[in-house]
């Protein structure tokens, strides 16, 4: 299939003919974050083989892709975030580039456009790398920064689930690796020493070189190098719109008080804490010495229904350095503290605040710089790729906007999830309980419109891109785990049950978030589809327990059934306008019912595409388009072409086996 080329016009993408696109894609793929075949974090390791691992057959071997590209097709997907890692391509050392795996990467770019997909560019990281709980950066960095990664785990410096979990005793271990607890890394010293010195090294530790360069000019420029290596492969690709700037990247100790732990709402944050430690950027600096430290522990409290300080917790008790013998800590050497071997001592308390008497602000000082690096290391391989921006997540849901030095042609390309039903692997409904503040939703009408609320936020966040003109808001994450509510559903699979009644909840969930999308006309990129994926409390997607894919291999109980092995498709295979000769006024799909709405204002002669999938009409429908005349196209799709200018509603409802048969 041929794909042309896509732009952008205000709040949307249009392609060659001046339609609007709605692109509704999905992540491909959970586990791109761990090396193939056996990087999963549910197997231990000590990461020595760092150097030497290979993530070809990430997201699945070459030898699979029709299957799985057919069935995302099937779905009716038309986007992919395409995940790939800095590690993938420079896991060996400086500037020694995996040239096969690049090739690997650019075949699946190229094979997602024969199945009409598009495909943007992911550069995928979690807490900056797998060795400090997460995914991302190679190993040889933490070398050249001058930290052992090997002394991480001892000294308490990040929670990572190869060293915590008993794998021997599998399932959710809530006592050593409780359930969601990776993103707590970003406080960890060992990962906000790392962001620290990627965005703001110039800036607080301006005489740390490596190799000759400020340590923040080696660092992204070893980045973009990557960027750039995998631009050329697939520059050629007309349906491969751009690249993503860096997977929900992290702020490290930019903007902090040096002393500061937050364990209640102040006016230096105003944000609820969160669970987990409570770091001060000198509680970081001190363990990373070798001192033990008694930090809060931060937990929910049922009663008052909030985060509250559970207990205070010494890290590094057995006193272990996690810096390399003869390196510096360059932040110590630029002023911010004083180590005298026995504690540690305040300099400056505004370090990370202010540059001489100007207070520092990450988007505008450091996020926008860096997309700007981004824009120009790609664009120089391809002028008209589009930026997919990404900022600090909390940054977002805090009401911050995009910098307005974010380079012209911009995606605000944010993520949203249901935080509760994220972090607690729970969802109830009619009434959804939010057990970090006590608050309640009750029924479908106040979810839906607190997740519109959400959105919104995040949709108004683009207001300062591409000159104050905005930017289409395409959500690059949301989803729900499917080891939902103690992963109740798999128990009824595994006992026969191969009905849709097990996967209600997740059903439920799935369509209130996409009704969100639709209401605003979003455009957005499920998380995920994993080829790998278990239901195994351990595994799931294979990374840290998250268990997100709405496909698994455990499910597929009919290979030649397309449908076999996707989970909850009721949520998410729907109908929804890919493409509108003219404006969209009005789309609305609901589920119980067996109708699709959709509205806009047409210009003549145009033709629209509206996706209408067998899954959810499998019996047929009944077709209604007032102002234009229908008809079935390929692809499962409806094709409505106007009878002149003016508004066109179009109506598909659908039909029962009894009125199909007469």
């Amino acid at each position: 299939m041929s794909l042309g080329k896509l732009d952008i016009e205000g709040n949307w993408f249009v392609d060659q003919t001046g339609r609007r696109i709605i692109l509704r894609g999905v992540n491909l793929g959970g586990d791109c974050k761990v090396p193939y075949p056996d990087g999963h974090t549910n197997r231990p390791t000590d990461f020595s083989d760092h150097e030497t691992v290979s993530f070809i057959g990430r997201p699945f071997p070459l030898s699979e892709a029709e299957e799985h590209l057919t069935r995302l097709q099937a779905w009716g997907f038309n986007c992919l975030r395409l995940l790939t890692t800095w590690e993938a391509i420079e896991h060996a050392g400086p500037r020694r580039y995996d040239e096969a795996y690049l090739d690997y990467y650019a075949e699946l770019c190229r094979l997602a456009g024969e199945h009409g997909l598009y495909v943007f560019v992911d550069f995928h990281q979690d807490v900056w790398s797998r060795m400090t709980g997460g995914d991302g950066a190679p190993a040889w960095l933490f070398e050249k920064v001058g930290l052992d990664f090997t002394k991480f785990h001892e000294a308490g410096a990040a929670h990572v689930m190869q060293y915590k979990y008993d794998f021997a005793r599998g399932g959710r271990q809530e006592d050593n690796y409780p359930t969601m607890t990776w993103a707590q890394n970003y406080a960890y010293p060992a990962n906000a020493i790392m962001w620290t010195l990627f965005f703001a090294g110039k800036t607080f530790t301006p005489d740390f070189e490596i190799d000759g360069q400020n340590v923040q000019d080696y660092l992204q420029q070893h980045y973009m190098g990557c960027l750039i290596e995998v631009a050329k492969r697939i520059e050629h690709m007309p349906h491969v719109i751009g690249f993503d700037t860096l997977n929900e990247p992290g702020s490290g100790y930019v903007g902090k008080p040096l002393s500061y732990q937050h364990v209640a709402r102040t006016d230096i944050n105003p944000r609820p804490p969160r669970p987990g430690l409570a770091w001060s950027p000198l509680d970081g600096f001190a363990v990373a010495h070798g001192l033990p430290r008694a930090v809060p522990r931060m937990g929910v409290d049922r009663e008052q229904m909030k985060i509250v300080q559970q207990e205070t917790e010494t890290i590094n008790p057995t006193g272990v350095s996690i810096w390399r013998d003869g390196a510096k800590d360059p932040f110590e050497a630029a002023g911010a503290y004083r180590f005298d071997g026995n504690a540690i001592h305040v300099e400056r308390e505004d370090f990370f605040i202010k540059s001489g008497n100007r207070t520092l602000d990450m988007e505008e000082d450091f996020m926008g710089p860096f997309f700007q690096a981004v824009a120009d290391a790609v664009r120089g391989v391809r002028p008209d790729w589009l930026i997919f921006s990404e900022m600090d997540p909390p940054s977002i849901m805090s009401g911050h906007n995009f910098p307005e030095t974010t380079p012209e042609r911009s995606v605000n390309a944010s993520h949203w999830y249901d935080i509760v039903t994220l972090a607690t692997k729970i969802f109830t409904y009619p009434d959804k309980l939010n057990p970090f503040n006590g608050k309640v939703l009750h029924g479908k009408q106040e979810i839906e419109g607190q997740y519109v609320k959400e959105l919104e936020q995040i949709k108004a966040a683009a207001g300062p891109l591409n000159g104050g003109d905005g930017a289409p808001t395409l959500i690059g994450e949301f989803g729900i785990p499917f080891d939902l509510n103690g992963a109740e559903a798999y128990e009824k699979f595994a006992g026969g049950d191969r009905s849709s009644s097990p996967w209600q909840m997740h059903i439920v969930a799935l369509d209130l978030m996409y009704n969100a999308l639709d209401r605003l006309f979003l455009h957005a990129t499920h998380w995920n589809y994993t080829a790998s994926n278990q239901n195994d409390l351990a595994v799931g997607d294979g990374w840290n327990q998250e268990d997100l894919s709405i496909f698994s291999r455990d499910q597929q109980t009919d290979p030649d059934d397309i449908n076999s092995g996707g989970r909850a498709l009721e949520g998410f295979v729907r109908p929804f306008a890919r493409a509108t000769a003219g404006k969209p006024l009005n789309m609305v799909f609901d589920l119980n019912e067996g109708t699709f709405t959709y509205a806009y204002e047409a210009r003549a002669g145009g033709v629209t595409e509206v996706f209408v999938p067998y899954f959810q009409f499998p019996h047929g429908y009944a077709l209604q388009v007032d102002g234009g005349t229908a008809k079935l196209a390929g692809n499962q799709c409806l094709e409505i072409t106007a009878e002149g200018a003016g508004e066109i509603t179009v109506m598909v409802t659908r039909q029962s086996a009894e009125q199909a048969a007469t």
